[in-house]
């Protein structure tokens, strides 16, 4: 797990000379970005060019530049290049700013809070978000799944690397941690909206410095509401406002700027529905209704060029359940919903089962089932998600003495879904929240 600044040296590296070992080690590192390389992807590779530098460093400190220069060669710099703090407009010497930064571009994104600790340069270029700029623009993307199973702690797991890190306790109270809540991930942010006594308030998670803070505010306070993200622009729909008023008003967020801007209403006020982007508009799906809290069928769909909503009749079939009991609108989660490939996908939690919304005929095709330990309570407690070109299924049993939160993902084929079982671990096996960031 990559907690905090503790896993940037090596514990297999030897104990003496600590800003040596250090400093070969941030060095070797960046060499292997150099040479194209990822080099933790094979840990015992890693170590042993440590060793072998560590060694060079120990007898020829002062030569450290001749494994590869981060800085510019001014004597008075030496200092600062052994505390980690030099900087350099070049970044790294040898191969120029443009090549280094696209070498850093091509890195994983696990990597850049020790890219981060090589000196100023690299973590101002870290920080300002720079990097991840290009990354949109060039379309390299990572997706990565934040969530929480406990209410005072959010984690974040890696599938490529299936690493898990556990982001900075909020500073935040106790009513708002058992207030309703919804969250948001855009471009570089993760939001998180909620109530603290009688005000709504958002709290702002950023990559770029591993911190939260106090969020924008929408313009109008709401709960319970639908939300999807494209790149750096999200938008959230509906929900309760605080006097309990179903809202059909709409909001688009600029992760950029931090500004929320009041688009046109919905065609119907809605609560506790779902929103996704296919095909490069906002789709805001299912919820309950002002007329007798039933749910909805219908769909609508938000076009960002020109503007409008367009109502889809019978888009989200309300369905009974097994035996012909069904649970009030008002006790069902929100449709789990993701999208794929501009491919919409549901999970259906009461038949354990994945469908396919076919856009053409305005239904929904059995594809397969769920993973058989995704349990929920009426939908609450599981989370369904897209995660770059796969679905992404949170949840797990949940017993008396604990119980235990899996992991699974499918790339969507023709054929059935074949789950693969990335991570497990020991938790209350209930997910309250659940986003997914790509950058």
């Amino acid at each position: 797990m990559l907690e905090g600044p503790a896993f940037l040296v090596s514990r297999e590296l030897p104990s003496a000379c600590e800003q040596e070992s250090k400093w070969a080690y941030n060095a070797f590192f960046v060499k292997q970005f150099s040479k194209g390389k990822r080099c933790l992807d094979d840990e015992g590779e890693m170590i042993t060019g440590l060793r072998k530098l560590w060694k060079a460093s120990e007898n020829e400190s002062q030569k450290s530049n001749s494994v590869i220069s981060l800085s510019e060669s001014d004597p008075s710099d030496n200092q600062e290049q052994q505390d980690g703090q030099s900087d350099s407009s070049s970044l790294i010497s040898q191969l120029g700013r443009d090549l280094s930064i696209n070498c850093l571009l091509h890195s994983s994104r696990s990597d850049y809070g020790l890219i981060a600790s090589l000196n100023r340069t690299f973590r101002t270029l870290v920080r300002g978000g720079e990097l991840y700029k290009l990354r949109r623009l060039m379309g390299i993307i990572e997706h990565w799944v934040y969530f929480s199973c406990n209410l005072f702690e959010w984690e974040a797991f890696d599938p490529i690397r299936r690493r898990w890190m556990r982001l900075p306790t909020m500073d935040c109270n106790e009513c708002f941690m058992c207030s309703d809540k919804e969250s948001l991930a855009v471009g570089t942010e993760l939001l998180v909206f909620g109530k603290e006594i009688d005000t709504h308030v958002v709290y702002k998670y950023s990559i770029l410095t591993n911190s939260w803070s106090p969020g924008s505010k929408t313009n109008t306070p709401r709960c319970l509401f639908g939300s999807a993200s494209l790149g750096e622009l999200a938008i959230v729909a509906g929900g309760c406002s605080p006097s309990g008023n179903i809202l059909s008003s709409a909001e688009l967020y600029n992760s950029e700027t931090g500004t929320w801007v009041t688009l046109p209403n919905m065609n119907k006020p809605r609560k506790m529905c779902s929103g996704v982007f296919m095909d490069s508009k906002f789709y805001v799906i299912g919820g309950v209704g002002e007329e007798n809290n039933n749910g909805l069928t219908c769909g609508e769909v938000y076009d960002l060029e020109a503007g409008t909503w367009t109502e889809i009749p019978n888009m989200f079939p309300v369905l009974t359940g097994a035996g012909g009991q069904d649970a009030p609108a008002t006790a069902k989660a929100p449709p789990l919903l993701a999208v794929v490939k501009d491919e919409l996908y549901a999970a259906y939690y009461e038949e354990q089962e994945v469908r396919k919304y076919d856009k053409g005929q305005n239904l929904w095709v059995r594809v397969g089932g769920l993973p058989e330990r995704a349990g929920s309570m009426n939908g609450w407690g599981l989370a369904f998600r897209a995660c770059g070109d796969q679905l992404i299924v949170i949840g797990g049993p949940r017993v008396s003495y604990g119980g235990m939160i899996e992991l699974n993902s499918w790339v969507p084929t023709e054929s059935l879904p074949q789950w693969d079982l990335l991570a497990r671990k020991p938790s209350g096996g209930f997910v309250y929240n659940c986003a997914v960031m790509g950058c």
